[in-house]
């Protein structure tokens, strides 16, 4: 089991995210503890989950909130199941609220890991007009090389010193265990510019990279700027080979490509979004989670997606009326179980295991499904994907087309 507490506010609107946060004058945080600790001892006895894997704290802009409410929701989470000493324990930092102060009274707390995102400096190809602030964050995305005109772009809040001063803060405090966010895709940005930009984030990382594509979101200032004809959206091509060139670069900095948008060195995989990968079972908590799980305790035996609540004070007052804000179960097929195997598992470099895929399929092998003539075999004739001893995965060049590969596999997938 693992856990995603959701903290849903911001401090500011952020011009290209339009995940589920508010920006508002006052936050209850005494409030808002109580009812993450409540539903966090609710879904973890309804899971009943034995022992929790990992822990993640999302947003929003979960480094708002004091260290005092991790710290009680781990303890909830410790005291509903087995929560092991060495297992991760991760929260996603902005920039202006990781003062090397703060990020200590996280760590005090029971953190020990850390998301930061970074945008890359020097991507505009020209200037641009600062984007007005009318869509927050979600993940964050700090900066080092970030330089301020492409931060204003983007609607953040702090500046590229601040960024920098960040992640070798936590650096410090976490080493090994820092993982920074790296966005490309931006209107105006150039290839050389980004490979500059991934030059100077290489000599700032530590031992784990996440590789995000700027998408344009309906109902986003960015996205309305672009369509508009305000700014100028990327070229495919181009978003293309920005990818290749930042695999390329950070494989020969020594870090393996393990899913489609991460890379880890010296092992510092993230545990946490690996269960996503891998299937596990995961327990949104919080207003908007999503969640993954078999609720045992309620004498479900099928596997359920969840949602909660995503208004704050709608799902506070949900979860001190019955300890839950779920909004949203929806019992998953068989089929529908095995689609999410699959496009999961294909993101990452070791693909669907058999011993995945088996329990999940128990009467139906892997290769009896994509063994036989079909979308599975042309595809590894073209040598994009590979079906042998160790499952079915992507060769490295499949990974980036898997969103085409998929479809295909799909259908030969609901043929079996």
């Amino acid at each position: 089991g693992a856990p995603c507490p959701q903290w849903p506010y911001c401090r500011k609107r952020c011009s290209y995210c339009n995940f589920n946060k508010y920006v508002v004058p006052a936050v209850n945080e005494a409030a808002m503890r109580a009812c993450l600790v409540r539903e966090a001892r609710t879904l973890l006895r309804l899971s009943q989950v034995q022992s929790v894997t990992s822990v993640f704290f999302g947003g929003g802009t979960p480094s708002l909130a004091s260290p005092r409410t991790m710290a009680a929701v781990l303890e909830a989470i410790a005291g509903a199941a087995h929560l092991p000493a060495g297992a991760e324990v991760t929260l996603e930092a902005n920039p202006s609220s990781a003062s090397p102060p703060r990020l200590n009274g996280f760590r005090v707390a029971g953190i020990n890991r850390l998301s930061i995102g970074v945008q890359v400096r020097g991507a505009l190809s020209r200037p641009v007009p600062a984007a007005p602030p009318v869509s927050p964050p979600a993940t964050v995305l700090p900066s080092q090389s970030l330089d301020d005109t492409e931060l204003q772009l983007l609607g953040r809040e702090h500046t590229a010193a601040q960024a920098r001063g960040a992640v070798e803060a936590a650096r410090r405090l976490f080493p090994g265990r820092t993982s920074i966010d790296l966005i490309f895709g931006l209107p105006g940005q150039s290839q050389g510019a980004w490979a500059r930009g991934l030059e100077a984030a290489l000599e700032l990382c530590d031992d784990h990279v996440s590789l995000y594509q700027l998408t344009l979101e309906r109902g986003t200032a960015l996205a309305a700027q672009v369509w508009g004809g305000t700014l100028p959206a990327p070229p495919q091509d181009l978003l293309a080979d920005m990818y290749q060139t930042a695999c390329t670069m950070l494989v020969a900095a020594g870090f393996r490509h393990y899913e489609v948008s991460n890379f880890a060195r010296k092992g510092a995989l993230s545990t946490h979004n690996l269960s996503y990968w891998r299937a596990e079972q995961y327990i949104g908590v919080g207003p908007g989670a999503h969640g993954r799980f078999v609720p045992w305790g309620e004498g479900g035996c099928s596997r359920e997606a969840r949602v909660q609540t995503l208004e704050p004070d709608a799902w506070m007052q949900e979860v001190q009326s019955r300890g839950h804000g779920t909004r949203r179960r929806v019992v998953l097929s068989p089929l529908e179980q095995l689609e999410e195997v699959l496009a999961l598992g294909l993101r990452t470099d070791e693909g669907v295991t058999h011993e995945r895929w088996g329990h999940f399929s128990p009467h139906l092998s892997l290769e009896a499904v994509f063994g036989a003539p079909g979308e599975a075999a042309e595809l590894q004739q073209q040598g994009w994907l590979v079906l042998d001893g160790g499952g079915l995965r992507c060769r490295r060049e499949g990974l980036a087309l898997l969103d085409s590969l998929l479809p295909g596999l799909l259908c030969q997938l609901q043929r079996g």
